[in-house]
C-alpha cells in the first residue's frame, strides 16, 4: 500500500459535528452516501463551461471509493448526461455504485443501467431562453455576458465581462424579474445566474437520495451558493440522528460555503486526493 498515490492520513475536520461525521463514515462505510458537486469540486472552474472536465484523478479515486460505500452521488445543475461525459464516468469498472443527479435532481443517470431519466421540460425555460438575447441587449448587458443552454434550465455567465462582478450584480435583479414572469427562479453561482424551475435543489435531491438508500452517514462536498441547500440538508440529517461531514472545495469567491463547512480543501485536486485517501482508509 505504500506505493498508493493516496498514502497519507485523512485531514481532521475542524468541528465536532464534522469529526463525528467522519467517524461514522469510517465506521459504517456501506451505509454511507458520498455526495459531490461537479463544477468547482470535481472539475476546475473555467471561463467556458463547455471546456470543464473532471480532474484527472477523479475517476480512479471514485472507482476506488464507490465499491466501499453505499453510493456516490454526483449532484449538479448540469444535465446528467453532460456531467457523465465531462466526468468520464460511463463504463468504468468499480463505478457501479455511482449515480449522477442532474438539473439539481430532476434528471438521474445510473451507472448500472447507463441510462438517463429525464422529465418533460418546463415551458418557462424555453420562453425565457428565447427572450434572453434581446433582453440582455435592451438592458445594455450583452457585451461579456454569455448564455449557456442547459436543457432543463438556461444560464447567463459574466466571467468573460470586463468587470465580471459588476456585470453579475447588474443582471441579478433584472434576470430575477424575467424568471418570475416565466414561472422560474434564479440560482446565483460563481459569476453565473441560472434560470430554472422551482421545487428542486441540491438539498432536496440529496435528502431524497439518502432516504432512498437508507443511509446512516453522509458526506457532501461543494463550492458554490447552489451547494448551500445540500449543506442545509446534511445539517437537518444530523439533527435527525444521521451523522454527516461537510466539505468545502475552497474558494475565496464564496465564503458562505467555507463558513458552513467542517473541512476546507483548496480545490478539486485536494478533493480528489481526499476521496482517494478515504477509499484507502475504508
Amino acid at each position: 500500500m505504500g506505493s498508493s498515490p493516496y498514502a497519507h492520513s485523512l485531514p481532521t475536520p475542524s468541528t465536532p459535528a464534522g469529526r463525528d461525521g467522519l467517524a461514522a463514515i469510517l465506521g459504517r462505510p456501506h451505509k454511507t452516501v458520498v455526495g459531490l458537486d461537479f463544477d468547482g469540486t470535481l472539475a476546475e472552474i473555467v471561463p467556458d463551461p463547455e471546456q470543464a472536465r473532471a480532474h484527472l484523478g477523479t475517476v480512479p479515486a471514485l472507482a476506488a471509493l464507490a465499491p466501499r460505500v453505499a453510493s456516490v452521488a454526483v449532484i449538479t445543475g448540469r444535465p446528467a448526461g453532460v456531467a457523465v461525459r465531462y466526468g468520464g464516468f460511463a463504463g468504468v469498472p468499480g463505478l457501479d455504485h455511482l449515480v449522477v443527479l442532474g438539473h439539481y435532481g430532476a434528471e438521474r443517470w445510473d451507472a448500472v443501467s447507463g441510462t438517463v431519466k429525464t422529465p418533460a421540460a418546463h415551458p418557462g425555460v424555453a420562453a425565457a431562453r428565447a427572450e434572453l438575447p434581446g433582453f440582455l441587449d435592451d438592458i445594455g448587458a450583452w457585451r461579456g455576458a454569455w448564455i449557456e443552454e442547459k436543457g432543463q434550465a438556461v444560464a447567463v455567465h459574466t466571467r468573460r465581462a470586463a468587470d465580471p462582478q459588476a456585470a453579475f450584480d447588474a443582471l441579478r435583479d433584472p434576470l430575477g424579474e424575467l424568471a418570475a414572469r416565466h414561472g422560474l427562479i434564479v440560482e446565483p453561482g460563481r459569476m453565473v445566474l441560472e434560470l430554472r424551475p422551482p421545487g428542486m435543489d441540491k438539498g432536496v435531491a440529496l435528502a431524497e437520495y439518502v432516504r432512498e438508500v437508507e443511509a446512516e452517514a453522509v458526506l457532501y462536498a461543494g463550492d458554490d451558493l447552489g451547494d448551500l441547500p445540500a449543506f442545509a440538508a446534511v445539517e437537518k440529517l444530523r439533527s435527525d440522528g444521521i451523522p454527516g461531514l461537510l466539505v468545502c472545495s475552497g474558494s475565496a469567491e464564496v465564503p458562505e460555503v467555507a463558513d458552513r463547512a467542517d473541512l476546507l480543501l483548496p480545490g478539486p485536486a485536494a478533493v480528489v486526493e481526499f476521496l482517494g485517501a478515504l477509499a484507502q482508509r475504508l
